[in-house]
């Protein structure tokens, strides 16, 4: 605890400088934060946030802006990107940005996040794509950075047969190129910690170079890349969103081809794609890629290689996972059409994917139903059509010689302070795909069918309110559970803003599941498993140099007839980011207290640029991370972080080889920016 203080009087006290305003730095935290927490836990947010930190320095021309490109404003609902247009088409250009308010659906949150980001004024025009001007005129971005954990985990130890074989440090190294908005390239380098340097400086190697804009092509890609259509129910790489507080966010945005950014060692393809303009309002997007994939293999009776599992972590520390690297071959060739005119958008999409060994069904009967084989054909429809105030969507996938998958909704704009979202979803067990993030309940739209409506409402430019509700089936068998099951997840949440420093908002959320029942009994036994979350939290600014947030959150845990567990988060963040200076930071006390691991609390954490945190609270203890930013001149910049957990009552922290004795777990990260 006094670590804790010491920590926040060095904020207080030392820090005298910022490089942005503390307006623009919780913008984004907000947005982050929003989309974050409906992600798993290791997800890599470094595409996101490379997007929003390029539109801040390269904002959007709201006069001269199409729906493509709104749709990377993570932020911006397809219904709201609708009305925008529609709004065009009746009034004409923007004289100022702030006639965004006049917008159906454009609250006064939704106008703030999206201010750092667009512009109404013209910027220079770029030359002609010759060598001359790639070299004096494009933006060269690269970011170096290190990290570790302070103590020894069990891994790093001299154990017998499986350890981690390399350091315990980490190590990211991204480099980006722009030139104006038609041409881009990226390099990502990166060592997770345990892996060894394997007679090279890296374990993953990442790149692209993309065109767009160049006469019939609008896009095209060589190297990695992501590809994102429809609902996400046949292809869909790369980030993803779920279930969150604006209910209108189960439509998903889908961008079509990108080139890819992040560090995630398995979202990804590797090969070619170009989206080219056919004829008019057609476009068409052939798609190559070849890659290795991690997996775990096993040998049948006439020694051949079948395929168990594929490993999506991408971590090659243990011999274990050094032998299952890259072992699967994995090649994908396929296309995609669209036709876009005004409000009506069709799609249709089909690929074929080949794999070195073939698939066997694996011997857990919830696995029954999985892919077999060694080949597998996938095909797809989407639309989305805009009718006045109603915004339709879906579609339907389908696996060839096995199931369908389909997904249709609507957003609607009932006035311009209430919108809803209504959506039903069908999945069959047997519905395989490699690239499915479907609109779910379940990590992957499989087995699963369901119905969601949500509401936002907005009676003021003080209020706020979001209501969802989703009901849900599983007719097959699951993990942990032998039965066909059901559930449903509701959530509430009010936002009271009575001026631009102060903010409070309260959340509601509820879980019911159902799993195996403790018991061993002679015939399996379901038990409702209930999860509760409650949060209160008030953001407060001082100044525009200071800024606070207060946040409490309680949770509750039971299953079956069992005693309920309980669990409580308490964290205090203080920010400071006077404007001009060179100097910014911000630090966390928190306390956490609860019963198990099934009562934990997640929370975003703020973390150096591109890099991206979502602390687990488990246990009971204290919490505490320092983040400070200088810059060294206009365009070098240093990041340092220092984050640790001090826990009570317990020996050891952490499981398995990344267990640390003691009661503490801390970290340290170092980050250097360099553009030119």
């Amino acid at each position: 605890m006094r670590f804790s203080l010491l920590i926040l009087l060095i904020v207080l006290f030392v820090l005298n400088a910022g490089a942005q305003s503390v307006e623009q730095e919780v913008n984004l935290h907000d947005i982050l934060e929003s989309v974050a927490e409906n992600l798993p836990d290791d997800y890599d947010l470094t595409e996101l946030i490379d997007v929003l930190d390029r539109l801040r320095k390269h904002p959007i021309n709201l006069n001269r802006t199409s729906p493509e490109e709104l749709k990377t404003l993570v932020f911006l609902s397809p219904l709201q990107i609708s009305n925008f247009f529609s709004h065009i088409k009746e009034n004409g250009n923007f004289v100022d940005v702030l006639e965004l308010q006049a917008i159906d659906a454009f609250d006064v949150n939704t106008v703030k996040c999206l201010l750092p980001f667009v512009t109404l004024s013209q910027e220079s025009a770029y030359e002609q794509l010759t060598f001359k001007n790639l070299k004096n005129l494009g933006e060269h971005d690269l970011v170096m950075r290190y990290a570790q954990t302070l103590q020894k985990q069990k891994g790093f130890t001299d154990l017998p047969g499986n350890r981690y074989l390399g350091g315990p440090e980490r190590f990211q190294t991204r480099y980006r190129y722009h030139y104006g908005t038609i041409v881009s390239a990226a390099l990502t380098l990166e060592k997770d910690a345990g892996e060894k340097w394997l007679g090279k400086p890296i374990d993953f190697l990442s790149g692209n170079v993309s065109i767009y804009k160049f006469r019939q092509i609008k896009k095209a890609v060589l190297g990695d890349y992501t590809l994102q259509f429809g609902q996400g129910l046949t292809m869909w790489s790369g980030f993803a969103f779920g279930k969150g507080p604006d209910v209108t966010s189960i439509a998903k945005k889908d961008l079509g081809l990108r080139p890819y950014r992040s560090a995630n060692e398995y979202y990804f393809l590797r090969g070619a794609s170009a989206t080219i303009n056919l004829y008019k309002n057609f476009d068409v997007t052939p798609f190559f890629s070849s890659k290795n994939l991690d997996a775990s293999q096993e040998m049948d009776d006439n020694a051949n290689l079948l395929q168990a599992t594929i490993n999506q972590t991408g971590l090659h520390r243990t011999p274990s996972e050094i032998e299952n690297k890259a072992v699967l071959s994995q090649r994908i060739f396929g296309a995609a059409v669209q036709y876009n005119k005004n409000d009506l958008g069709l799609g249709a999409i089909a690929y074929h994917s080949i794999y070195g060994n073939r698939f066997i069904t694996q011997s857990s009967l919830y696995d029954q139903f999985s892919f077999t084989g060694d080949a597998l054909t996938n095909v797809g429809l989407f639309y989305n059509y805009t009718y006045k105030n109603f915004y339709f969507f879906g579609e339907g996938g389908k696996s060839l010689k096995s199931g369908l998958a389909y997904v249709n909704g609507v957003l609607i704009s009932l006035s311009p302070t209430v919108s809803a979202a209504i959506s039903y979803r069908h999945y069959d067990v047997d519905y395989h795909n490699f690239f499915n993030q479907g609109l779910a309940e379940s990590s992957e739209a499989v087995n699963e069918r369901g119905i969601y409506a949500g509401l936002n409402l907005i009676p003021n430019k003080h209020w706020s309110f979001s209501f969802y509700g989703d009901y849900y089936k599983f007719p097959w068998l699951k993990y942990l559970v032998d039965a066909p099951s059901k559930g449903f997840e509701i959530l509430g949440q009010s936002i009271y803003t009575p001026n631009k420093t102060f903010k409070i908002l309260l959340r509601f959320k509820t879980e019911n599941k159902q799993q195996n029942a403790d018991l061993e009994l002679p015939i399996h036994q379901l038990d409702d498993v209930k999860k509760e979350g409650y949060r209160a939290e008030v953001n407060w600014q001082l100044n525009k140099k200071w800024l606070f947030q207060n946040r409490i959150e309680c949770s509750q845990y039971q299953k079956g007839e069992n005693t309920p567990e309980f669990g409580y988060l308490l964290y205090q963040d203080v920010s400071y980011a006077p404007m001009f200076s060179k100097f910014r930071g911000n630090v966390r006390v928190a306390y956490f207290n609860t019963a198990s691991y099934n009562s934990r609390i997640y929370a975003y954490e703020d973390d150096v640029l591109y890099s991206f945190a979502f602390g687990m609270y488990s246990g009971k203890g204290f919490r505490t991370y320092l983040n400070l930013k200088y810059n060294l001149t206009k365009k070098l910049n240093v990041w340092a972080r220092y984050a640790m957990f001090s826990y009570k009552n317990v020996e050891t922290v952490g499981t398995y080889l990344d267990e640390i004795q003691g009661n503490k777990k801390s970290e340290v990260k170092l980050q250097l920016r360099y553009q030119f």
